[in-house]
């Protein structure tokens, strides 16, 4: 079936969630003129009461009733569409049968989980599938993991165009974060410590390169110890990041960012997927900067015991049921000032393999869970829909589905995202690549930089994070 064929250009599927009545929103203010676009769900009503929301143009979008659970409504969903862009989550419990659909069908696909387990198995069962058909499936399209993703595909092109060769030591710092993690978000992260109970589930979410297309190709995991899902604390590396609070070289303070132990493994796909673009010395980590104030290691310290505790506590049947009354439940969100207040930056920092040393800025006013994530999903499944793109296919990520139009678009709804030099490498950070591929692996996902974090530019960039 040619796309030409199809009857919509994109459908939105969950636009009766709370992100995606948001990104139904964005759609129906930036969707080009003529646009073929469809709400979907499995409730008429929910979604033809967020429809009567949206701005006047979206008032005739047909309306396509729809449940993930029965394989011939999302057979025909994807072959009416080009693009399916799905809000609909837990993943793991929901995204298969979308996923299975578009890989057949050769329609793109787009979505926002944050899930290691279900994009692990969305690869495994339908990346061939989805190659042969010419299909896109684009996980990750929201705040984990465009920003992380996008961001080091960046890097690593400027670095290529400026002949400054690969990349090696690299590190994501989160200068400022202002805004909370969805409710889809959360129970996202519940499912996937409940699954994570089983030891190979746990072996999975733990191994750095575990969502690399050929594990074999990757470096070893040296000596890491074999994981463990015996108690609540033992399946916390996998899901944030085991790094204990440290002060840098330069005085910032450093903890744990929640999503690395996702993000990470998005963009080490990437670099797999792209034949090893960014390098086989490519080694990278994520962490949030508390700053250098008398009070930073005092915020760092209680922000990474309440997110070990959280996380932990989910692994817990008692506490899991605790914290559903406290945590933001799916379909929940803040008020739209509340989101006018969100904003979010990030810095990634790589040192190369000439000894050249790149930066990337990548932020937004925007509340990055809510408001930045329904524009960073729909303006994804824009380009899907409409640009002209790498013809890559497969499961793939934001990087390799989509990269420079999508940094465009970004950029044309008012993100910050650009690329410098910054001059030569620290040698502590070259050093740190001699040593061998399984040394530097053993100590990849322990949040803590190989070197020292670079000086921001201005008060935000040393600020401590704002999260809630």
């Amino acid at each position: 079936m040619t796309s030409a064929s199809r009857t919509y250009d994109l459908v939105l599927f969950g636009a009766s969630g709370f992100v995606g009545a948001l990104t139904a929103n964005h759609l129906a203010e930036h969707a080009p003129e003529g646009a073929r676009i469809a709400l979907a769900g499995r409730s008429r009503a929910k979604v033809e009461s967020v429809r009567a929301t949206l701005p006047a143009v979206a008032h005739d979008w047909p309306i396509v009733e729809a449940d993930a659970s029965d394989p011939e409504a999302m057979r025909e969903l994807a072959e009416s569409t080009k693009v399916i862009v799905t809000t609909v989550g837990p993943y793991a419990r929901y995204g298969l049968p979308v996923v299975a659909a578009c890989a057949a069908a050769g329609t793109h696909y787009a979505d926002l989980t944050g899930e290691v387990l279900f994009v692990r198995e969305s690869a495994d069962s339908y990346h061939e599938v989805a190659k042969a058909s010419g299909a896109k499936i684009t996980h990750a399209c929201g705040f984990d993991s465009i920003p992380s993703d996008l961001g080091v595909w960046l890097t690593a092109e400027q670095a290529r165009a400026d002949g400054a060769g690969e990349l090696t030591q690299t590190t994501l710092y989160v200068r400022s974060l202002r805004g909370g993690f969805s409710g889809g978000t959360i129970d996202s992260m519940r499912q996937q410590a409940i699954e994570m109970a089983d030891p190979a589930s746990a072996k999975i979410v733990n191994d750095p390169y575990g969502l690399s297309p050929d594990r074999s190709a990757e470096p070893s995991s040296g000596k890491r110890k074999k994981a463990k899902a015996t108690g609540p604390l033992d399946v916390v590396k996998g899901l944030v990041t085991s790094a204990p609070v440290r002060r840098s070289a330069d005085g910032h303070w450093l903890g744990p960012f929640v999503m690395a132990a996702f993000n990470t493994r998005i963009v080490r796909r990437s670099n797999a997927l792209l034949g090893h673009a960014y390098g086989r010395g490519f080694r990278y980590q994520e962490v949030m900067d508390f700053g250098t104030s008398l009070t930073s290691p005092v915020m760092a310290t209680g922000f990474t015991a309440g997110l070990l505790g959280v996380v932990g506590g989910m692994r817990i049947p008692a506490t899991r049921s605790l914290l559903g009354y406290v945590l933001p439940k799916p379909g929940e969100g803040p008020s739209p000032e509340a989101q006018k207040n969100g904003r979010f930056k990030m810095e990634i920092d790589a040192a190369t393999t000439s000894g050249a040393r790149y930066r990337t800025i990548f932020g937004a006013k925007a509340d990055p869970g809510y408001s930045g994530t329904a524009i960073m999903l729909g303006e994804a499944a824009l380009s899907l829909a409409f640009d002209d793109l790498p013809p890559m296919a497969g499961v793939l990520t934001p990087a390799t589905a989509i990269g420079e139009a999508l940094a465009d678009r970004l950029r044309a709804q008012n993100f910050t995202i650009r690329t410098e030099a910054v001059g030569s490498a620290p040698e502590a950070s070259s050093a740190s690549e001699g040593s061998g591929a399984e040394a530097s692996s053993a100590s990849e996902d322990s949040g803590v930089e190989a070197s020292s974090a670079p000086n921001g530019s201005g008060a935000e960039a040393s600020s401590a994070p704002e999260a809630s």
